[in-house]
């Protein structure tokens, strides 16, 4: 291949790259609404022009994040969904505890962090009912979001089975690849509007992360009128979805 030709097809498809990152990314609003128009069963958001947000929260509990992040919602009167990693528990069940007495949600995010996707049907189901199982003595699970956020039908379907509704959000700074707590304020706080569902992620240095962006975002969204509360409140703001 003549090399200015071959230049221009890699100029192309470096272009195309950038393009799909930047949408990637920067999570244009038609883009979260095909994806909920193609999965009616997913929540991403919810149509409200009460401002109103959900704060889920994924991957703790952590002995040191998960407690600087409740200390944080408590100041700023706000709520948040709490996506427990099941494998984290022994040993915090003190902080699930409080969550849940705090007024918060607990969620179901499997037994262990990785892709859900990943998992043949079996295997799947059975991560979810021992998660299950540890978390339903705190608390009654209504949400599952799967680990990398990726799911396909037979994953929907299992849930459902077992009276699930998978959650996922409008409002993701991809905390965990992007190791920045500004990138994470100033992306939540840009992208947020009535009904959105924020995703941050808790344990080790991403939950620390989490703590510096809430010190900031609640304050913040509280000043502009938005209550931050869990996902079932938000959802439950909405009768069309059950």
């Amino acid at each position: 291949m003549p090399l200015p030709k071959r230049r221009k097809i890699e100029a192309f498809i470096f272009t195309i790259l950038l393009v799909v990152i930047g949408i990637t990314v920067f999570q244009p609003d038609w883009l979260i609404a095909a994806l909920a128009r193609r999965s009616p069963d997913v929540v991403y958001f919810v149509e409200t022009k009460d401002p109103v947000v959900a704060l889920t929260i994924d991957d703790g509990p952590d002995p040191s994040a998960t407690s600087k992040i409740l200390d944080l919602l408590r100041e700023h009167e706000a709520h948040a969904t709490f996506f427990l990693i099941t494998e984290r528990i022994p040993g915090n069940e003190e902080i699930v505890r409080r969550i849940v007495e705090e007024g918060h949600e607990i969620a179901n995010h499997l037994t262990t962090d990785g892709a859900s996707i990943l998992l043949n049907s079996s295997e799947f189901e059975r991560r979810l009912l021992n998660a299950q199982d540890m978390l339903s003595r705190f608390s009654n699970i209504r949400w599952f979001r799967p680990g990398s956020g990726w799911y396909n039908n037979k994953m929907l379907a299992i849930i459902r089975k077992h009276g699930y509704k998978c959650a996922l959000g409008s409002v993701y700074p991809f905390d965990p690849q992007i190791p920045s707590a500004w990138f994470a304020t100033h992306f939540v706080l840009n992208k947020v509007k009535p009904g959105s569902i924020i995703v941050l992620h808790d344990y080790g240095e991403r939950g620390e992360r989490t703590a510096k962006s809430l010190g900031t975002i609640l304050p913040k969204l509280k000043r502009r009128g938005f209550r931050t509360t869990t996902l079932s409140a938000l959802v439950d703001l909405n009768s069309e979805i059950k």
